[in-house]
């Protein structure tokens, strides 16, 4: 199960679907993330494109801790389809993201 807030991945999924607009937004905020939420950030990504399965977190979130080269943000930033990549790991792991991203509209 993940730790991280809904609420602060579906502002991710948010701010990444307003492009430039929202990079700098998008930056401060996963940079503002701890560790621990950064590296379940990566890890649901990776889940929603298909790298790791659903019952494969664990190792997700501990591949992200200790193959993490560049910071989270800029990584993140560099993934094409971002936020469809997080909505479908939300979607695999069980959790409905869709209330949360009406909540911060």
């Amino acid at each position: 199960m993940i730790d991280i807030s809904i609420d602060k991945v579906a502002q991710v999924i948010l701010l990444a679907r307003e492009g430039r607009a929202g990079r700098a937004e998008l930056i401060a905020f996963i940079s503002a993330l701890n560790e621990d939420e950064q590296a379940e950030l990566t890890a649901i990504a990776w889940i929603g494109r298909g790298s790791f399965e659903p019952e494969d977190l664990a190792e997700a979130i501990a591949t992200a801790r200790t193959e993490a080269t560049t910071p989270t943000a800029d990584y993140l930033m560099g993934m094409p389809h971002l936020p469809e990549n997080l909505e479908a790991g939300l979607e695999a792991l069980g959790v409905d993201v869709g209330g949360a991203e009406e909540d911060l509209l």
